[in-house]
């Protein structure tokens, strides 16, 4: 049961790591009205791993952290990523776990962000959104299939 548990955290630990890594390597890109996370590619994990809720999570909110929108990004912005994490881990395939993190960092994120930084909300959303699917559902799906070859599985 405890390797369980210590399994289950360095998981979770890694997969922050990778997700605080691959948002700060983007820069200024990661972060703003038009963005793209190729971090984002991780929330697509939870499908397959429990683990990937609170990894992406924290790696979301160590992220932010150096992010320009301060506290309100840091918070929010996490508990949004967190949210779409938990909801992915409940769809039924790949092609529904790509909604949560697409819609909710879509339509949530550009709230703050728009205000923040006088970017029209809808033009804000569009972008976001834009760069959200990319990441999710062209990345994500990668990195899905690539774990399934990784295991010997054909999923796809």
């Amino acid at each position: 049961m405890e390797k369980n548990k210590i399994s289950y955290i360095t998981r979770a630990g890694i997969i922050a790591a990778i997700y605080v890594v691959l948002t700060l390597i983007m820069g200024n890109l990661a972060f703003g009205p038009i963005q793209v996370r190729i971090s984002e590619a991780l929330t697509m994990l939870p499908l397959i791993d429990s683990a990937a809720i609170p990894g992406v999570f924290i790696g979301c909110f160590l992220a932010n952290i150096f992010g320009g929108y301060g506290l309100v990004d840091i918070v929010f912005g996490s508990l949004v990523t967190l949210v779409a994490a938990y909801l992915t881990s409940k769809m039924p395939n790949r092609i529904l776990a790509v909604i949560p993190p697409v819609l909710l960092n879509a339509l949530i994120v550009p709230i703050w962000v728009h205000a923040m930084s006088n970017a029209p909300y809808g033009m804000t959303a569009l972008t976001i959104g834009l760069g959200e699917f990319f990441s999710v559902a062209g990345l994500g799906t990668l990195l899905l299939i690539a774990i399934d070859r990784i295991k010997g599985r054909n999923n796809f």
